[in-house]
């Protein structure tokens, strides 16, 4: 199973772990858990040196990051969500990285961090989660 590790300081970012959790209703695919947790350091041993948005850990240990990290967790989901990872495989990483940088550096601007930095998760996801 892969795990995302996302910003819990980040509106986006919180969406983001929503909408993998909604289109990944059964949990087979993603556990998740916050950047600054110690599973994220254990998991990351070059943690300090990855950007602060998005990471994604693939059940074989590969470290993706940015718009690859995207890319592999649609490809995960599967159905329209493969469609797009692979549309979206189709643009060179170069630029497909430059807008996943210029959407990180405004995302506090334009995505409200969530009121709680540390959401209280319902009793049926939390399972799904390592903090």
């Amino acid at each position: 199973m892969d795990t995302v590790f996302y910003d819990g300081h980040c509106g986006l970012c919180h969406r983001t772990v929503r909408w993998i959790l909604a289109a990944d209703a059964d949990g087979s695919r993603f556990r998740f858990a916050p950047l600054d947790s110690e599973t994220f350091r254990k998991a990351v041993p070059q943690a300090g040196s990855l950007p602060d948005s998005f990471v994604v850990r693939t059940e074989d240990g590969r470290i993706l990051t940015r718009s690859a990290a995207f890319i592999e967790v649609t490809n995960r989901l599967g159905g329209a969500w493969r469609v797009l990872g692979w549309f979206l495989g189709l643009v060179p990483a170069t630029a497909r990285d430059r807008v996943y940088d210029a959407v990180a550096r405004a995302r506090h601007k334009w995505f409200a961090p969530p009121v709680d930095a540390c959401p209280v998760i319902p009793a049926q996801l939390r399972s799904r989660f390592d903090l």
